[in-house]
């Protein structure tokens, strides 16, 4: 099992930047997909970008792609979320997800079955 904690969220005005960063637990870091989530006011929670166990293939929903960069660095059990040219409409909580590199990566939200407690973002006009 994987703890996962978020970290990086904050108020910031469109078209600034923000980095999540995701802090893992336990030793076999590099046995997870890693995820990112959102969850805006009234909507339901979704898929923003995973990137695979080895770091070698990334996945973007259209709302983030040419924006947003996930990365991670499995020597530091974590995984991050650069997001540029942020607009009002990214504002959300953002999720970590974590899930067993076996499986097929997914977009899914119950195709992930650890997650972080969430980090609010907050874009201003």
């Amino acid at each position: 099992q994987v703890q996962l904690v978020e970290s990086g969220g904050g108020l910031v005005q469109a078209g600034g930047s923000l980095r999540l960063s995701c802090a893992a637990s336990g030793r076999t870091f590099s046995s997870y997909h890693m995820g990112w989530f959102r969850q805006a006011p009234g909507k339901e929670r979704a898929f923003v970008a995973a990137i695979n166990g080895s770091g070698g293939t990334t996945y973007y929903a259209d709302s983030g792609k040419g924006r947003f960069t996930i990365s991670r660095d499995n020597a530091k059990n974590a995984m991050y979320l650069q997001m540029n040219s942020l607009k009002p409409e990214d504002t959300a909580v953002y999720y970590c997800a974590a899930k067993l590199r076996a499986l097929r990566v997914g977009q899914k939200d119950y195709e992930w079955p650890y997650w972080g407690q969430g980090t609010q973002v907050t874009v201003s006009s």
